[in-house]
C-alpha cells in the first residue's frame, strides 16, 4: 500500500485492490498549488469546493476497484452546514486496514458518527482551523478514535496553502509521536508503532 500526498486534501491511495484520488483541487483554488497528472480507478470528493471537488482534473484508469468506500456524512461548519454546507467522511478498507479521510470536516463528531467510523489505523485529518476543526479539536478527535497513524493536512506551510488556515505547528504541538517524513508518501504496513506523521507535499504539486 502506498498513500502519496499531493498537498491541501489530495491523497492518492494505491492498494492492491485498487486506486483513489482525495480531493483533487481545481487550478488556481490553493496557493501554490498545481494538481499535477494523475490516474487513478476512482474519484472521492469530500464536498463541492473548488480546492476538493476537481475531478476531472484526474483521469480514470477504466477499472472498478475491489476495495471498499463507506461515506459518512457530516458538516463543513459547526452550526450544522449552515455556514459552509455538508460534508463526506470517506472510510476506505483495502489489504486489511482501514483510511479515513476526513475531508473538510467543521465540527466535533457525534457519537453515532465515531460508532460509524470504527476502527481507524490511519486518519487523514485536517488541523489548519478557520474552514476546518482546528488544532484543538483535531486533537480531542484523534484521541477519541485512537487510528496507529495520524496524517495532518489541510494547513498552511511556506510555501503553499490558503493564507487563513494555520500552519501544523500548533497541532504538532499536543502530538508526543511526531515523526517529520522527508517524503510524501509512505507504506501503513510499513509504520508499526502509533505515529503522527508528516509528510512533504509531493514535488510535481508545487508551483515552481
Amino acid at each position: 500500500m502506498k498513500l502519496t500526498w499531493y498537498g491541501h486534501a489530495c491523497f492518492k491511495i494505491e492498494t492492491a485492490e485498487g486506486s483513489i484520488v482525495t480531493d483533487p483541487y481545481a487550478p488556481g483554488s490553493v496557493p501554490g498549488l498545481r494538481l499535477p497528472a494523475l490516474t487513478a480507478d476512482k474519484v472521492v470528493c469530500s464536498h463541492r469546493h473548488s480546492d476538493h471537488n476537481f475531478a476531472e482534473g484526474v483521469t480514470l484508469s477504466g477499472r472498478e476497484p475491489e476495495l471498499k468506500i463507506s461515506l459518512i456524512p457530516c458538516y463543513h461548519d459547526g452550526e450544522r452546514g449552515r455556514l459552509r454546507g455538508e460534508n463526506l467522511i470517506s472510510v476506505i478498507e483495502a489489504e486489511g486496514l482501514r483510511l479515513a479521510h476526513l475531508g473538510d470536516l467543521g465540527h466535533i463528531l457525534a457519537p453515532s458518527q465515531l460508532a460509524a467510523l470504527g476502527r481507524v489505523d490511519v486518519l487523514l485529518v485536517p488541523v489548519g482551523g478557520f474552514y476546518t476543526i482546528d488544532a484543538e479539536q483535531a486533537q480531542a478527535l484523534c484521541a477519541a478514535l485512537e487510528p496507529r497513524i495520524v496524517v495532518p493536512m489541510h494547513y498552511r506551510s511556506e510555501n503553499c496553502g490558503l493564507s487563513n488556515i494555520d500552519t501544523v505547528e500548533n497541532f504538532l504541538r499536543l502530538r508526543a509521536d511526531v515523526l517529520q517524513e522527508d517524503s510524501s508518501c509512505f507504506d501503513p504496513k510499513a509504520l508499526t508503532a502509533p505515529v503522527t506523521l508528516v509528510l512533504k507535499t509531493d514535488e510535481s504539486a508545487l508551483v515552481k
